[in-house]
């Protein structure tokens, strides 16, 4: 079936790019000669005409007004084509936890920028057995207030990024006034169904000159929004199921100073420090069982049982000169991960069953230099980044193997106590890009990148992207890229060892008596997809602009820990029956193939000065796990998003928006390798949002929201045995009010 959609959509998009192409071939040849200004031709730097490719879409300060966020930008950059809420497999589990998923390769194939510097928080979360881990991701970092826009990313453009940018990239921009200035915020948001968590957010921006060449800005944030009620769910609980968890809790705290320097007309320099704490507020969930599975889980219900801090201190440099430009930084990014003590495997993994705190941390060195030459007829870039990541846990590495003493299981310590909790890698990357114009009517793209990684050895990523301008309306774009993403350190480390006393063997390897246990792996490969677009946009002078573009992935080496036999067999001696007992152990592998393959498409109707209204819809053609027949996660068959933004008056703007997605599959297997007992879909839903912002005289801005005002309420009927893809929360109809004040 997938394949016959494929053919619908080359058959649709062919031969409509050939009809265009040859009605503007014809309106050239009517007698007119327009002469070719090939000295006047303006050649743009290869990540800035990659930026204005069909995969591309950039969230504006004027958007994040229109349509408020409670509390993670991620409620916004959803709406953007391509992308949805997920967690990293089909399970489910977490499923209030989902994340920024482009494209369907899911989150941990989106990599989070900060102002061009990656975020690798989340990496300090253990990684189970699905692939999925207990985080919020790393979309959370900045208030709202303090963006100036986000970009985001998808498909063969965002290739150049490196390890962990498969789906694409998110790179969150941030407010550098140039001038003296001081800003104040606040939001409330209150549900209307009192079981639903509430929002607050208060925060404060000052900037301005503290020398000749010196300006300063710093800001703080304060934001908290509430747990859901441990009973959120109970009316919708599937019959035979626990009561599952609603949605989890957080409470922000960030403190940012950046100091700029211009020491003179090309050089400007930046630098850095911040800290950031999200405390959760727990709801009850874990990785199986419901909120009512033992005392800890009961007794910490509204309090905090993990918290995560990120510090950063970074140096940037702009450089602007006759050649081109440069931009090059240095980042040190610490992450100290403590939690309540939790059970690492089997049926209680995620399961809280302490009142001790445990602590993993991580520290990321990242640094890159880009480099823009520009020529007469062509910009080529030149880039070298770095990245150096250890990850300290002596935490979720202290799972027996039962095996007998003396066993060789090649590189991973039988003794837990004697395992080494230090792991680290370093990856090393270079680049090239070419921006060629071809004529007036052609742009090729050209990369090369080649990585090295100290673990997994070396990974090259070619690129071509092809932008026709049929007409100074109508582009055509295709593109194609290899991208990769390198095993996480949990993954890699053979001391990391999940356990399970038989219900977690896999379907096709059942327990011996032994249980099974799963083991880090060294010699994993990367993870690599070929990704491949075509598609058009026709952008009208009116502002009217229409796009579609078709998107296949091709991808290979996902590490997974299905559908691999167990390295090791190893008998433990006879049981009670007579017969002996074996346990079996196995390691992460990589699945030989999966494929995703959709359409993405774009609308914007312009009426008159004063209404906008804006439509993108994707749909997804193909996900799929060749190796079991599963989705790679949990995504709607298609998603609309829908806006119209009037202007009432000078000084007060409305915005009515709509989200319906489609049916989501649910999958077939759980994470223990049997089915799933409640196989329904996800049905279609549509959440609707009323938004009005008064541009009040003195430079105050104040908002007012109905978010989901039809009350369309989705609630999770399960956990990941038992919900089939019912697996998370939708919060009812809210009601939020919020200013801005600058002075």
């Amino acid at each position: 079936m997938a394949r016959s959609r494929s053919s619908v959509v080359f058959a649709t998009l062919l031969p409509l790019a050939a009809a265009i192409t040859a009605i503007n071939a014809h309106a050239a040849d009517d007698g007119f000669e327009d002469p070719i200004m090939l000295d006047t031709l303006k050649v743009e730097a290869a990540s800035e005409k990659l930026k204005q490719a069909q995969g591309v879409s950039v969230v504006t300060e004027e958007e994040l007004r229109r349509r408020p966020v409670s509390n993670d930008i991620s409620e916004i950059v959803r709406t953007m084509p391509g992308v949805n809420l997920t967690g990293n497999s089909s399970t489910g589990q977490y499923g209030n936890n989902r994340q920024i998923d482009i494209r369907g390769m899911g989150p941990e194939n989106t990599l989070i920028l900060i102002d061009g510097k990656p975020v690798m928080s989340r990496n300090s979360v253990k990684m189970g057995r699905s692939g999925e881990r207990n985080t919020r991701g790393d979309s959370n970092w900045v208030p709202v207030e303090m963006i100036e826009s986000i970009e985001v990313i998808r498909g063969p453009a965002a290739a150049r990024y490196g390890s962990g940018a498969s789906g694409g990239v998110v790179n969150i921009i941030t407010k550098k006034p140039s001038e003296s200035m001081a800003q104040i915020s606040a939001q409330l948001e209150r549900p209307q169904n009192k079981l639903e968590g509430g929002s607050r957010r208060f925060n404060v921006l000052v900037a301005g000159p503290v020398s000749e060449k010196a300006s300063l800005r710093t800001y703080m944030n304060y934001n908290k929004t509430d747990g859901d009620d441990q009973y959120v769910n109970a009316e919708d609980t599937v019959e035979g199921s626990s009561i599952a968890a609603g949605r989890e809790g957080v409470r922000n705290i960030d403190i940012n100073s950046t100091l700029s320097y211009q020491q003179d007309e090309r050089n400007n320099w930046d630098v850095e420090v911040g800290v950031s704490k999200q405390n959760n507020i727990y709801a009850g969930d874990n990785s199986f069982q419901g909120v009512e599975r033992n005392d800890y889980t009961i007794n910490n219900i509204g309090g905090t049982t993990n918290k995560m801090q990120r510090a950063t201190a970074g140096v940037t440099h702009h450089g602007s000169y006759d050649f081109g430009k440069t931009f090059s930084y240095i980042q040190f990014e610490r992450t100290v991960n403590t939690r309540l003590g939790e059970g690492n495997a089997g049926g209680g993994e995620g399961l809280i069953n302490s009142d001790e705190w445990t602590t993993v941390a991580m520290n990321n060195i990242s640094a890159k230099s880009e480099w823009d030459l520009a020529f007469d007829t062509h910009t080529l870039t030149l880039g070298a980044e770095a990245r150096y990541e250890t990850l300290n846990d002596g935490v979720n590495n202290q799972n027996g193997i039962n095996v007998p003493e003396g066993t060789d299981l090649d590189g991973t310590t039988l003794d837990a106590s004697e395992r080494d909790p230090a792991t680290e890698a370093t990856l090393l990357g270079v680049y090239l890009e070419d921006n060629l114009q071809l004529g007036s009517m052609l742009t090729a793209t050209l990369g090369l990148r080649f990585d090295h990684h100290d673990v997994t050895g070396n990974n090259w990523s070619p690129s071509l992207n092809l932008a026709f301008a049929a007409t100074d309306e109508l582009t055509f774009q295709a593109g194609v890229s290899k991208a990769f993403k390198a095993p996480n350190l949990y993954q890699l480390n053979p001391n990391y060892v999940y356990t399970t006393r038989g219900r977690g063997c896999p379907t096709d390897y059942p327990s011996g008596g032994g249980g099974c246990s799963i083991l880090g792996n060294p010699d994993l490969e990367n993870e690599t997809s070929i990704n491949k677009e075509i598609g058009f946009n026709y952008l009208a002078a009116s502002g009217f602009n229409v796009g579609l573009t078709y998107f296949h992935n091709d991808y290979k080496n996902k590490v997974s820990t299905e559908g691999e036999a167990p390295l090791w067999s190893v008998d433990i001696g006879e049981g009670d029956d007579g017969v002996m007992d074996y346990t079996q152990v196995f390691v992460w592998g990589n699945i030989p193939e999966a494929v995703i393959e959709g359409m993405e498409g774009n609308l914007l109707v312009p009426f008159g000065d004063t209404v906008d209204f804006s439509l993108n819809a994707t749909v997804m053609l193909n996900s799929e796990n060749k190796s079991n027949g599963e989705p790679l996660s949990l995504v709607p068959d298609y998603t609309i998003n829908s806006s119209i933004t009037a202007q009432l008056t000078d000084s007060i703007e409305s915005t009515l928006s709509a989200v319906h997605y489609g049916r989501t599959p649910s999958p077939t297997y759980t994470t223990g390798g049997g089915e799933v007992a409640n196989q329904d879909d996800r049905m279609p839903y549509t959440i609707t949002n009323l938004a009005a912002t008064w541009m009040a005289p003195n430079d105050l801005d104040v908002t007012f929201s109905i978010k989901n005002l039809f009350k369309t309420e989705i609630k999770r009927e399960g956990t990941s045995l038992n919900a089939g893809a019912n697996t998370y929360n939708e919060p009812g109809r809210s009601f939020l009010v919020g200013f801005t004040k600058k002075f």
